[in-house]
Protein backbone atom coordinates (compact mmCIF):
# COMPACT_ATOMS: atom_id res chain seq x y z
CA UNK A 1 0.00 0.00 0.00
CA UNK A 2 2.75 2.45 0.98
CA UNK A 3 4.79 1.67 -2.14
CA UNK A 4 1.74 2.31 -4.34
CA UNK A 5 1.13 5.66 -2.66
CA UNK A 6 4.75 6.75 -3.10
CA UNK A 7 4.74 5.62 -6.73
CA UNK A 8 1.53 7.58 -7.38
CA UNK A 9 2.92 10.73 -5.74
CA UNK A 10 6.12 10.39 -7.77
CA UNK A 11 4.16 10.15 -11.03
CA UNK A 12 2.06 13.21 -10.10
CA UNK A 13 5.18 15.21 -9.15
CA UNK A 14 6.89 14.35 -12.45
CA UNK A 15 3.75 15.25 -14.40
CA UNK A 16 3.42 18.65 -12.71
CA UNK A 17 7.11 19.37 -13.29
CA UNK A 18 6.87 18.50 -16.98
CA UNK A 19 3.71 20.59 -17.46
CA UNK A 20 5.28 23.64 -15.84
CA UNK A 21 8.72 23.44 -17.47
CA UNK A 22 8.08 26.20 -20.03
CA UNK A 23 6.65 28.48 -17.35
CA UNK A 24 9.72 27.99 -15.17
CA UNK A 25 12.27 28.41 -18.00
CA UNK A 26 10.80 31.54 -19.63
CA UNK A 27 11.66 34.91 -18.10
CA UNK A 28 8.04 36.08 -17.75
CA UNK A 29 6.50 32.64 -18.00
CA UNK A 30 2.75 32.54 -17.46
CA UNK A 31 0.01 30.01 -17.93
CA UNK A 32 -1.72 30.43 -21.30
CA UNK A 33 -5.03 32.28 -21.32
CA UNK A 34 -7.58 29.62 -22.21
CA UNK A 35 -10.55 31.88 -21.50
CA UNK A 36 -12.90 32.42 -24.44
CA UNK A 37 -12.58 36.19 -24.03
CA UNK A 38 -8.79 35.93 -24.46
CA UNK A 39 -9.10 34.46 -27.95
CA UNK A 40 -8.91 37.07 -30.73
CA UNK A 41 -10.85 34.98 -33.25
CA UNK A 42 -13.73 34.48 -30.83
CA UNK A 43 -13.86 38.20 -29.99
CA UNK A 44 -13.87 39.01 -33.71
CA UNK A 45 -16.95 36.80 -34.17
CA UNK A 46 -18.67 38.34 -31.14
CA UNK A 47 -18.56 35.16 -29.08
CA UNK A 48 -18.25 35.73 -25.35
CA UNK A 49 -17.97 33.46 -22.37
CA UNK A 50 -21.03 32.55 -20.34
CA UNK A 51 -19.98 34.72 -17.40
CA UNK A 52 -19.65 37.81 -19.61
CA UNK A 53 -22.98 37.12 -21.29
CA UNK A 54 -24.66 36.70 -17.91
CA UNK A 55 -23.13 39.96 -16.66
CA UNK A 56 -24.36 41.79 -19.77
CA UNK A 57 -27.84 40.29 -19.40
CA UNK A 58 -28.11 41.34 -15.75
CA UNK A 59 -27.02 44.91 -16.46
CA UNK A 60 -30.01 47.22 -16.17
CA UNK A 61 -31.22 48.76 -19.39
CA UNK A 62 -32.05 52.48 -19.03
CA UNK A 63 -34.42 52.22 -22.01
CA UNK A 64 -36.43 49.33 -20.53
CA UNK A 65 -40.09 49.84 -19.68
CA UNK A 66 -40.79 49.23 -16.00
CA UNK A 67 -43.39 46.57 -15.31
CA UNK A 68 -46.17 46.92 -12.73
CA UNK A 69 -46.31 44.06 -10.26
Amino acid sequence: MFKTLLFTLLIIAISVALLSITIIIKKNGRFPNTHVGGNKAMRKRGIKCVQSQDKDARRSNPMAVKENR
